[in-house]
């Protein structure tokens, strides 16, 4: 027998991932359940784009349905600051490499993607910024000489494999986007997981995993 393990397909920059990070955080409370993480590289290549007006007034009304829906909270330096810089540009390259930098380095991807989430929708950050990656990476506790060198290390290849990976994996279990979670449970049959209907029931959603996994 196998331990359950929750695969989470998600982007850094989807705003309803943002919105089930709290459905990741209560996953990290079942004993017993491992969680990996599969990033999809929502903005990568022709779809990295630089903030525009246009952009703002699309994202906005989704932002606003994600906090009504899930009780995150996007803030005022997100809206009226990020959103309005139109020099800043969105790219999940950058995130991601650090994500699995802070898993290779200390097992803290999960508590590097909510970090960065916090960072960009709450702090409005520039989350493709090297600098700022960095500086998450210090207040989760980790070297900064350690986190740029891991940075370099992964960054290019390494994480265009991962991104491949991920998206091969979102195939496989027929997800629609991001958010999406399979669960491998302990006999190893993967077992997709119906995300939507959970995003305002953490008790209800806990109790999904429970049940699922064995």
């Amino acid at each position: 027998m196998k331990t359950p393990t929750l695969h989470y397909i998600f982007d850094p920059l989807c705003g309803w991932c943002y919105g089930a990070a709290p459905l990741v955080k209560a996953a990290q409370t079942i004993p017993g359940l491992n969680i990996t993480l599969h990033a999809g590289g929502m903005m990568t290549g022709s779809n990295r784009r630089r903030i525009s007006d246009e952009w703002r007034n699309y994202v906005m009304p989704h932002d606003k349905r994600i906090a009504e829906l899930t009780g995150q909270t996007f803030g005022e330096k997100y809206f009226n600051g990020l959103l309005r810089d139109t020099t800043a540009v969105m790219d999940s390259i950058p995130p991601i490499t650090a994500i699995l930098a802070a898993e290779q380095l200390a097992g803290r991807g999960i508590d590097m993607l909510h970090r960065i989430q916090e960072a960009h929708y709450q702090e409005g950050q520039r989350i493709a910024d090297t600098p700022v990656l960095t500086t998450l990476a210090q207040e989760l506790g980790l070297a900064s000489a350690a986190f740029i060198a891991e940075m370099r290390f992964k960054s290019g290849a390494p994480t265009a494999q991962h991104i491949a990976q991920s998206r091969a994996l979102l195939a496989q279990v027929q997800g629609q986007g991001f958010p999406t979670f399979a669960l491998r449970r302990s006999d190893g049959h993967l077992h997709p997981l119906p995300v939507g209907h959970y995003l305002a029931d953490i008790a209800g959603w806990k109790e999904l995993l429970i049940n699922t996994a064995h």
